[in-house]
C-alpha cells in the first residue's frame, strides 16, 4: 500500500477523505493536524479519536505555533500587514504554514501522495497545491472532494454507509479559529449587503467598562502586556485576544478578491492582531524616518498580498523579510491603548528612540535646530523647479 499523507482536521469534508482514500484508493493514510493555534486540548483528543476511528494507519499532530510566530506573524507585525487596509489574514497566513508542514512530513515517511479536503470554489485549494508542487514536486497530490464533485450531501451518505458517527448537522455559521483570528462565514457572507448578526460571532461581549492596555514593544516585537513580560511574544499575542477580545473588539467583514478571480466575503474577529499591528504601526511612526515608513508600506503590502495568494516560498519573501526585520531596530517602547466595547484607542506611545523629541522643536510652536532665513534659503530651492516650470510653460498667462 502506498503512503499518503492527509491534512486532517476532523471535520466533514476530511473525514470523507480518510474513508474513501483508505477504502476506495486503497492508500495507507497517514492523518496529520497542524495545529497553528486554534484547538483545545480536548477538541484535539477528539478529533484524534475520530480519526484513528476511520481504520487508518496513524494519526499525528503537528504543534507548529511558535514556528507559525517566528516564520509567519512576525512579519505580518513587522509590515503593519492588513489586506485591504482591513483584514489581518487570519486563514491565509496559517493555511502557508500547515502545507509547508505537511509537505516536510510526508518527505520525512516517505510517503507517494498527499491529500487535502479542499473544494474547487474556494483559495486553499492553491495555496496547498502551491506549497506541495514546490516542496515535494514528486509525490501526488491527491483532492477528493474538488475531483469527485462532491455535494455536503453526497459525503454525508457515504460516511453513513460505511457506519460513521458524528455530528452531521452543518452549523449555521463556518468558524475558522487560530492564534491570529477567527474567520466567520455563514449566509450573510455570501451577500453584498447583509451583516453579521451577534449570535454568529464566536466571542461574546461581555466586557463594558472601558481600561487601559499597556503593550511592550522590543525591536518591533510584543514583549510585555500591562506589568508582564513575555519571552515568547506568542504568549503575550493570547494574553492580548484574553483581554480584548470580551469587548468585542476586532470585528469585520472583508471583501477582497480571491486568488481565483471572483470576489470573496468572509467575517472574522481579531482582537489582537488588530490592536498589535495598529499599535506597532503607531510606534513606527515615532522612531522611523519617513523614508523607512514609505518604502516598508510599499513592499510590506505586496508582501501580504503574495503570501495571501499562496507564494510564501517565492524568494523574493525572504528577501522582504530581511529588509521589513532591518527596519525595526529601533521600534522598541511602550504604547498605550484604551479599549472599549466594539473598538479601541491609541493614546500614545513611549520611546527613547523617539523622533519626536522636543529638544529639537515642537510642531507648530517652536524650533531649535534652524533660523526663520534657513527655511527661506530652503523653501526657495525646494520649489525651484516647480517655479522654473510654470515661468517657462505659463510666462504669457495673466
Amino acid at each position: 500500500m502506498k503512503k499518503v499523507v492527509l491534512a486532517y482536521s476532523g471535520g466533514l469534508d476530511t473525514t470523507f477523505c480518510a474513508l474513501h482514500l483508505s477504502k476506495d484508493l486503497n492508500y495507507e493514510v497517514h492523518a496529520v493536524l497542524v495545529n497553528t493555534g486554534g484547538f483545545s486540548q480536548q477538541e484535539l483528543k477528539e478529533v484524534e479519536n475520530r480519526a484513528m476511528s476511520l481504520g487508518i494507519a496513524s494519526f499525528k499532530i503537528l504543534q507548529v505555533v511558535d514556528t507559525y510566530y517566528q516564520e509567519v506573524i512576525k512579519f505580518l507585525v513587522f509590515g503593519n500587514v492588513l489586506k485591504n487596509q482591513t483584514y489581518p489574514l487570519s486563514v491565509s497566513a496559517e493555511r502557508i504554514l500547515q502545507a509547508k508542514s505537511l509537505a516536510d512530513y510526508a518527505k520525512s515517511i516517505g510517503a507517494k501522495a498527499v491529500a487535502h479536503g479542499s473544494t474547487g470554489a474556494g483559495n486553499d485549494q492553491v495555496r496547498f497545491d502551491m506549497i506541495f508542487q514546490t516542496i515535494i514536486p514528486d509525490i501526488e497530490i491527491i483532492t477528493p472532494i474538488r475531483d469527485l464533485k462532491l455535494s455536503r450531501q453526497e459525503e454525508i451518505d457515504y460516511l453513513k454507509k460505511h457506519g460513521v458517527s458524528m455530528n452531521f448537522e452543518k452549523a449555521a455559521y463556518s468558524i475558522n479559529k487560530g492564534i491570529w483570528g477567527t474567520s466567520v462565514g455563514g449566509k450573510e457572507t455570501l451577500t453584498s449587503s447583509e451583516y453579521l448578526p451577534e449570535e454568529a460571532w464566536p466571542t461574546q461581549v461581555s466586557a463594558s467598562q472601558p481600561t487601559e492596555l499597556q503593550l511592550t514593544f522590543v525591536q518591533g516585537e510584543l514583549k510585555g502586556v500591562n506589568d508582564q513580560e513575555f519571552s515568547n511574544p506568542v504568549d503575550a499575542i493570547l494574553e492580548v485576544q484574553k483581554i480584548a477580545a470580551p469587548y468585542g473588539i476586532g470585528r469585520d467583514i472583508h471583501v477582497g478578491d480571491t486568488i481565483i478571480g471572483i470576489k470573496g466575503r468572509v467575517g472574522f474577529e481579531a482582537a489582537a492582531p488588530l490592536i498589535i499591528i495598529k499599535a506597532h504601526q503607531l510606534l513606527e511612526k515615532h522612531t522611523l524616518t519617513k523614508w523607512q515608513l514609505f518604502w516598508k508600506n510599499q513592499l510590506a503590502e505586496f508582501y501580504g498580498n503574495h503570501l495571501h495568494e499562496g507564494h510564501y516560498l517565492d524568494p523574493v519573501m525572504r528577501n522582504l523579510e530581511s529588509f521589513m526585520e532591518s527596519t525595526q531596530e529601533f521600534v522598541s517602547g511602550q504604547v498605550r491603548v484604551m479599549l472599549h466595547p466594539y473598538r479601541f484607542s491609541l493614546l500614545g506611545i513611549h520611546s527613547t528612540h523617539d523622533l519626536m523629541s522636543n529638544k529639537f522643536g515642537s510642531y507648530g510652536e517652536m524650533n531649535k535646530g534652524y533660523t526663520g532665513e534657513d527655511v527661506k534659503g530652503f523653501t526657495r530651492i525646494l520649489g525651484n523647479q516647480t517655479a522654473i516650470f510654470h515661468q517657462v510653460n505659463h510666462s504669457d498667462d495673466a
